[in-house]
């Protein structure tokens, strides 16, 4: 057997395999409403005591939460988020991607082109990581675009819905704008109409657009083996600020996703502690942090500095 083709069988007994792989309602909808908990919190803070400080902050956690329903948006694509097929699609489109001006069922065929092709010609996620390592001044220049919105804009302009006929463009928007306007109405009706601004548009436009770089960066860049898939993604350890802001739900678990594909999000850690007593943990592509991985991204080609090991 190859590294190529280790598949989930290959590591784990059939038992095991049982076990990671049931799904719960209870968990889905706790994942939901915990990012949706959050959001409120964050913004009922910042509404009581309002201040630079506060709505920094806000922003980052709010932005944090955002990303993490992308992650749900994202168990739901793999049908892991709740046991049935139509409550997967029905209640991470309205509650998860919708919100985030995300189309389940288009990144669903294209997220399930990149498992099958992870690293390869074929994957549709592979030009977003390919011209790492970058030099620090092109890196701080996106983060900068990040930050200032520069990027939700280029990404609105580039949206091609715009060329697309009128009837098929509203098909697509419909859902992010009825939650929008949901949205903007659940805050006009507390008499907070201008945290809509300032608390969901602001932290999207903004680090959300970040946090989605740094993931993609983290979870493909500069891996040292297309073709192994204990080597063609990375594993980024993520303690409780980088949970808090920066990888929330699990996503950092990546090669353990990609390998155990059918594993639900919150049995990640179990799957990762499995892998590491079978003694795999060694052969897999790991990084000590975030921090880790973005040195290495903004090293010069022939100075590329080696990701820390643990």
């Amino acid at each position: 057997m190859t590294a190529a083709t280790l598949t989930a069988g290959d590591v784990l007994t059939l038992s095991e395999l049982r076990d990671l792989r049931r799904t719960s309602a209870l968990r889905g909808a706790g994942l939901v409403l915990h990012a949706w908990a959050v959001i409120a919190l964050a913004m009922v803070v910042y509404a009581v005591w309002p201040s630079i400080l506060t709505l920094v902050v806000a922003v980052a956690v709010i932005g944090s939460r955002q990303l993490g329903l992308l992650v749900v948006m994202h168990e739901a694509a793999h049908w892991l988020l709740f046991p049935g097929l139509r409550a997967n699609t029905l209640g991470a489109s309205w509650l998860c991607a919708s919100p985030v001006f995300a189309d389940l069922k288009a990144y669903r065929r294209a997220h399930h082109l990149h498992h099958r092709h992870t690293q390869q010609p074929e994957d549709p996620d592979r030009p977003s990581t390919a011209a790492f390592p970058v030099t620090r001044g092109r890196f701080w220049r996106d983060v900068l675009r990040d930050l200032t919105g520069v990027t939700a804009c280029a990404r609105l302009v580039a949206w091609d819905g715009w060329r697309r006929p009128f009837g098929d463009a509203w098909r697509r928007v419909r859902g992010p704008l009825l939650c929008q306007a949901a949205l903007f109405a659940l805050l006009a009706s507390a008499g907070q109409w201008e945290l809509y601004l300032l608390l969901w548009l602001l932290p999207l436009a903004t680090w959300y657009q970040l946090l989605t770089r740094v993931r993609s960066i983290a979870e493909h860049a500069m891996v040292p083996d297309d073709a192994d898939p204990l080597r063609n993604t990375r594993t980024t350890t993520a303690g409780p600020l980088a949970r808090a802001f920066l990888a929330p739900y699990w996503v950092n678990y990546h090669v353990e996703h990609h390998l155990l594909v059918f594993v639900p999000c919150w049995k990640l850690p179990r799957a990762h502690a499995l892998l590491r007593a079978k003694g795999y943990h060694e052969k897999m592509e790991r990084a000590r942090g975030y921090l880790d991985v973005l040195r290495r991204a903004t090293a010069s080609p022939g100075q590329a500095l080696k990701v820390q090991m643990y």
